[in-house]
């Protein structure tokens, strides 16, 4: 289940759930009133060369090489 950030839309309270992805937002934990889910940042980076730019899985001797010109 991921971790989703909420804000309550009456106090500002700020909060981390573990919830499902079809799940209703929780009731604020400080008010007890509605609250919104805010889009945030992924958990993870690509950084770095990455696999497109250094063809990741091609096999220097396989077909993908032969395909190149020789």
């Amino acid at each position: 289940m991921p971790i989703y950030e909420y804000a309550c839309e009456s106090c500002g309270h700020r909060f981390e759930r573990l919830v499902r992805h079809d799940a209703l937002p929780p009731e604020c934990p400080e008010c007890g009133e509605p609250t919104r889910k805010l889009v945030s940042a992924a958990s993870f980076q690509l950084k770095g060369s990455g696999w497109y730019k250094d063809h990741y899985g091609l096999k220097s001797g396989g077909s993908a090489a032969k395909a190149g010109g020789e």
